[in-house]
């Protein structure tokens, strides 16, 4: 990484500079969580215990890779304003916005399906609610397709027409 320290007028902001030592100290926090879920997960003789903490895993590999991406990005745009940064700017206005307006309606409606799928689903299983992890992970992909729902809205919100 580049020395996000610089405090010289030429150098990033002083709120680039917070937040960057911000984020990297984060990635370090979750590396440090990421190192427990996995001795959890080898040193527990439960099968389930050992399914559920490699869910947990996963996602703090993708939390991991995600603050890396933000604070490389951060360098990007303060110290390489020429070049793109990891995590993109928001472009959706770039290119066809209706195609994208169309695409996200499309996929947005998908979602709002699977929500609908996934209630049944849980109502389906209430008998092995309490012997069972299936109703914890369908409820894990309901809040999943929520999130799904979250960022297709964002799209549309931030996607201007001409």
């Amino acid at each position: 990484m580049i020395d996000m320290t610089n405090a010289s007028a030429a150098g990033p902001s002083a709120w680039a500079r917070d937040l960057h030592a911000h984020l990297t100290t984060h990635v370090e926090i979750e590396r440090g969580m990421l190192e427990e879920y996995r001795s959890a997960a080898e040193e527990s003789s439960s099968k389930a215990f050992g399914y559920l903490v490699n869910l947990l895993i996963e996602d703090e590999i993708r939390h991991h890779r995600i603050l890396m991406q933000l604070a490389d990005s951060l360098e990007t745009m303060s110290l390489r304003p020429r070049e793109e940064p990891e995590v993109p700017y928001l472009d959706f206005n770039r290119g066809d916005t209706q195609a994208v307006l169309d695409l996200t309606e499309k996929l947005l409606q998908k979602e709002q399906q699977d929500t609908v799928e996934l209630k049944r689903i849980q109502r389906e299983l209430r008998d092995v609610k309490d012997t069972s992890i299936w109703g914890l992970l369908v409820e894990l992909m309901e809040r999943d397709t929520q999130k799904h729902i979250a960022i297709l809205k964002f799209v549309k919100k931030h996607t201007r027409r001409r």
